[in-house]
């Protein structure tokens, strides 16, 4: 997802942006896997333990899985970011009238004319950087984006992780809950629904949605997601019997 930096700096939040996005888009993954599962195991009526195991492999494994596409995705990206700016510069020297040509097609459509068309491609072509920066963000749509994949894995996985767990919470803690195993099931059900709530609230910053609309909408997704492996587990329980 593009989004304008002018925007972020304006609510101070260029250094932050990715690294807010990672932890919400993970955290939002790993309540709603979670959850799925442990609604399944219930909708099956299987045993506590079943819940316990199964839920855990889900959160460090689907975690786990996820921070590495995370980490692979962002480090292809960057390669490949790097990889077009040197063949730019290559041109710049080989190509050097045909890239000014495009240079000049693209201040064109941003509205130069006459002298001042020809001041500002002399200006950016003077300078190699500039003139790449500009070919890369008009003609291949890509931008260096302070990209890096190794935060932004670890940051997926910690996310993915702390929020993940909150629908085994109950389940943890049941010896210590006086509450019978479908009301440990409302109580995960209504705090994982409270999370994703939450973390829908924090996702609206990075769009067009008012933090209400983001959150109920987040919520009833994940509710959607758990009520169809509930439904699934409650139908091939008889398998597993």
């Amino acid at each position: 997802m593009k989004v304008d930096k002018d925007l972020l700096e304006e609510h101070g939040m260029v250094s932050s942006f990715g690294y807010v996005a990672d932890f919400v888009y993970g955290g939002i993954d790993g309540a709603i896997t979670t959850f799925a599962v442990v609604a399944g195991v219930v909708g099956a009526e299987l045993s506590l333990p079943v819940i316990l195991i199964l839920g855990f492999a889900n959160l460090f494994a689907d975690g786990f899985s996820m921070s590495i596409g995370k980490y692979l995705s962002e480090k292809a990206t960057l390669e490949q970011y790097h990889k077009i700016r040197s063949i730019e510069f290559k041109h710049l020297k080989e190509k050097e009238k045909k890239e000014k040509s495009e240079v000049v097609e693209i201040l064109t459509d941003y509205g130069f004319r006459g002298n001042d068309l020809e001041r500002a491609t002399e200006i950016i072509t003077s300078n190699p950087e500039a003139w790449v920066d500009i070919m890369m963000k008009n003609e291949f749509h890509v931008a260096d984006e302070n990209i890096n994949p190794l935060k932004g894995a670890m940051t997926t996985f910690i996310s993915f992780i702390i929020v993940g767990f909150i629908p085994l919470l109950g389940y943890t803690g049941k010896a210590f809950l006086p509450f019978t195993n479908d009301q440990v099931f409302i109580f995960s059900a209504v705090l994982t629904l409270v999370a994703l709530f939450i973390v829908g609230a924090v996702k609206s910053k990075f769009s067009l949605k008012s933090w209400l609309v983001s959150g109920f909408e987040t919520a009833m997704i994940g509710g959607f997601a758990a009520l169809i492996a509930y439904l699934i587990g409650f139908f091939l329980k008889g398998i597993v019997g």
